[in-house]
């Protein structure tokens, strides 16, 4: 599989079975925080590492947003009725308050990217397999 190396020794870490969240996720996903919310602080942020075919269920930042700065491998993000997005190492994608959307590892690359979130996260189903299957690898 693509870009292994790569992520599991990525600069900001390749963290811990995110078992936590594992019921949201298709495969498996590592976290790393790096920012906790704190008092005065409502965001978050941390590296999070896909394995290859690791994608999370559609979910929505309901009273917040969230940032995606991708770190390692390749991986998609898509928001709900646009096409998805491939991710690249630098490349950067800003999530919307309450937009529908899911990311995550291609079919054969590990995928890591630091993701900033504000607010409540509200989960929906998983992705479409069939869908997620027809993406270029």
């Amino acid at each position: 599989m693509k870009f292994e190396k790569e992520v599991k020794e990525n600069v900001f870490g390749f963290g811990e079975a995110n078992e936590a969240y594992a019921q949201y996720f298709t495969g498996a996903s590592f976290l790393h925080g790096l920012v906790s919310p704190e008092e005065n602080i409502d965001w978050g942020m941390a590296q999070v590492s896909f394995e290859p075919g690791c994608i999370n269920h559609w979910h929505a930042h309901t009273t917040g947003y969230q940032v995606l700065l991708c770190t390692g491998g390749e991986g998609w993000v898509q928001e709900e009725g646009q096409e998805p997005v491939r991710m690249r190492p630098g490349d950067v994608y800003v999530v919307r308050r309450g937009v529908k959307h899911w990311h995550g590892a291609g079919k054969n690359s590990w995928f890591s990217h630091i993701a900033i979130t504000s607010g409540a996260t509200e989960w929906y189903e998983p992705v479409d397999e069939q869908a997620y299957a027809e993406l270029e690898d």
